[in-house]
């Protein structure tokens, strides 16, 4: 694949290159590949999300729902809805916490949403890693404020709140939190990290992993020799933080994966690792350090593990297709255009293809929720009874 680069661009990354070179050299010559991960997404000033760079939409390295269409939003605001006037009949505030809010075009969709539902919210809280795309959200986020299309207050945070009330959101952030990755050789799982030889990164084999580090599907299963796969502490404790800290209200996020068994089947022999550079998939992570993506697919079943043991009432798992239909999506897509309209309906319908179908976003994707004491703020509500969470449940 061809790729030009500015001159600012390949400087950029080589400076990046420079430094994980000089960590490995530091660390004996390897490095764990959460480090480069690390280092390559969120290193200060140089890393994938910690510079300047447009990273989402057409002219970006990749599309998110959001971008795609502003019902991806409105759904998402119907499964909030609820909880949100719960906390509005007990007297309490209503809010809505967004980790990584992309362009900020999520949060814009939810307020017009629950602004045309005739919903104040209190407050819409984002956690931003990265400095430019807080700054497009602020922009963005401030017009509709100035346009007096929206009244909420908007708050930027650089934590999760303690014992946090309100509603938590996540769209594609989990696949971008740094994993480990580990290989199969010689009957035993080791970890494997990087290390740098005449100024390129290579994959090496480290120590072999501590049993207590693996699922037992990893224990017991048949694996060849070469499987690479990734495990995900950093990803658990994320979660792990956000189910401690949630004392009442409601998670949602969104994202690609498969439950255990299908993400550790034995015919997955080159994991989910992969790197995204201007809407093209590479299959190589060190291509240009600092300018691609790194990103992989989410476990749920062990997530869905963490939020129960952090009392959760409940955990829920489906498709993006089927979460957002039963969300309503269709339904408010009539309310924008009739049908029969072709040239107003085909932008709509094509928006929805991509969100829904199993051959686009609507299998891959998933909607992954669990709820806190949701009794207390609705009496008799359960996490099933919620716009969009009333299907199958995948877990």
């Amino acid at each position: 694949m061809d790729i030009t680069l500015t001159s600012l661009e390949a400087e950029h990354s080589q400076l990046l290159c420079s430094k994980i070179r000089a960590e490995i050299s530091a660390k004996g010559g390897w490095i764990p590949f959460s480090r480069f991960m690390q280092m390559a997404l969120y290193e200060p000033g140089m890393g994938y999300y910690s510079a300047g760079a447009h990273k989402l939409g057409a002219g970006g390295d990749f599309t998110t729902a959001p971008e795609l269409s502003p019902l991806f939003g409105s759904a998402v605001a119907n499964t909030l809805l609820p909880v949100l006037e719960g906390f509005k009949s007990k007297d309490l505030p209503s809010k809505i916490l967004e980790f990584g809010a992309g362009t900020g075009k999520l949060a814009e969709a939810i307020l017009l949403h629950l602004g045309k539902q005739g919903f104040s919210l209190d407050a819409y809280e984002i956690i931003e890693i990265s400095p430019d795309l807080a700054a497009r959200q602020q922009s963005r986020l401030n017009h509709l404020i100035a346009s007096q299309e929206s009244s909420t207050t908007c708050h930027w945070l650089d934590e999760l709140p303690q014992n946090y009330q309100g509603v938590i959101i996540a769209n594609e952030v989990i696949d971008a939190i740094p994993c480990e990755l580990i290989i199969f050789e010689n009957g035993f799982w080791h970890w494997r990290g990087v290390s740098d030889e005449n100024g390129q990164f290579l994959w090496k084999t480290g120590k072999p992993v501590n049993q207590n580090a693996l699922p037992t599907i990893l224990l017991n299963g048949n694996f060849p020799e070469g499987y690479t796969t990734e495990l995900h502490p950093q990803a658990h404790a994320w979660m792990r933080q956000v189910a401690q800290q949630l004392q009442t209200g409601l998670f949602l996020t969104l994202d690609y994966g498969f439950p255990e068994s299908e993400y550790y089947h034995a015919q997955r022999q080159e994991g989910t690792l992969i790197a995204h550079h201007r809407h093209h998939a590479i299959p190589d992570p060190f291509h240009l350090p600092g300018l691609c993506d790194l990103t992989t697919h989410v476990e749920w079943l062990e997530l869905a593990r963490i939020a129960l043991a952090e009392q959760a009432d409940d955990v829920f798992l489906t498709n993006q297709g089927a979460y957002l239909l039963n969300a309503g999506i269709g339904e408010l897509a009539l309310e924008l255009a009739d049908p029969k309209d072709a040239e107003t309906f085909l932008p709509i319908s094509n928006a929805l293809q991509k969100l829904l179908s199993e051959a686009e976003m609507g299998e891959l994707f998933k909607a992954f929720a669990f709820s806190k004491n949701l009794s207390d703020l609705i009496p008799g509500q359960h996490l099933q009874d919620l716009p969009g969470l009333g299907g199958r449940n995948r877990l």
